[in-house]
């Protein structure tokens, strides 16, 4: 007789994708389980007048699939990490993390456009990447978009906007791949912490062997990394910081931005073992922290 899985996830089309990507590595790995997926409205899905910062932070993502978990409603909830708070929860720990998808940020023109349009503003939705778009596009404003990604290019094609700041897993996930203009590499707009990987929420005490296979190693080291800097420099949602960190055998290159006082990207980088992860973000955040206010 197969087990159900039952996995709590968002109801937009790419958190649903996401959620079947676990649901299949799952089922791919462990024949014998069948995983069902539950969809639940979170209050970041109903509240599109407003960015994530003004309606409660991070946690307007996974609130509702996270109290789905304590009730018992769902075995697992699958989020896009980058959206998890970084206050960790005991009674529901991340007990998988996937492999990581393309994690640089893109650009996405209009529907047959070929260059910018000066005279509207380049959509995205963090101050980190309207602080970064300011270094590479000096001559154009960056002004909020909300919505989930199939929301956002519609707002683009109907001309609110000259462009689309946007995550190159999103768009690989969704298929829309050909609809990119241009990729930035992590020294022109650093990602923000945890940015192309899933994580898988669990309950405290159960048993989440079926994941063990699936737990990406290199992913889990990178984002402990990143989430460690962020909790030490204050790093919300919307918040102006970005963090990457690249692996290389034992070793770990953490690099991170945050604002100085004039609201300017200042960036700065540190290396270690990647046994280390945790403690590298805390001393990169720490040194950063330093410079900004001296």
């Amino acid at each position: 007789m197969s087990k159900i899985i039952r996995i709590g996830t968002r109801e937009s089309r790419l958190a649903v994708i996401q959620a079947g990507l676990v649901a299949a590595a799952i089922q791919e790995l462990h024949p014998e389980i069948k995983a069902e997926l539950i969809k639940i409205k979170t209050t970041g899905d109903r509240i599109l007048d407003r960015t994530p910062d003004k309606i409660g932070g991070k946690g307007v993502f996974v609130r509702e699939l996270n109290e789905a978990l304590r009730r018992g409603d769902v075995d697992i909830c699958v989020h896009s990490y980058k959206d998890v708070p970084q206050e960790d929860d005991d009674d529901l720990p991340i007990v998988a993390v996937s492999p990581r998808e393309d994690p640089r940020d893109v650009l996405i023109l209009p529907c047959g456009a070929k260059e910018l349009d000066a005279a509207k503003p380049i959509g995205c939705s963090s101050q980190r990447r309207q602080i970064q778009l300011g270094a590479l596009y000096p001559n154009h404003k960056a002004a909020p978009v909300r919505g989930n990604i199939l929301t956002r290019l519609e707002k683009l094609d109907r001309g609110e906007y000259s462009a689309l700041v946007l995550a190159a897993a999103g768009m690989k996930r969704l298929e829309l791949w050909e609809r990119v203009s241009r990729v930035f590499s992590p020294g022109e707009m650093l990602p923000a912490g945890c940015q192309g990987v899933l994580a898988i929420q669990g309950r405290r005490g159960e048993d989440y062997g079926y994941l063990k296979e699936y737990d990406d190693r290199d992913a889990k080291d990178a984002t402990s990394a990143e989430r460690a800097f962020i909790r030490r420099v204050g790093g919300g949602c919307g918040s102006p910081v970005g963090v990457y960190g690249e692996l290389g055998g034992g070793a770990l290159r953490l690099i991170g931005m945050i604002a100085d006082k004039n609201h300017e990207a200042c960036y700065d980088e540190i290396s270690g073992s990647r046994k280390e992860a945790a403690a590298l973000g805390v001393r990169l955040a720490e040194k950063m922290l330093a410079e900004v206010r001296a």
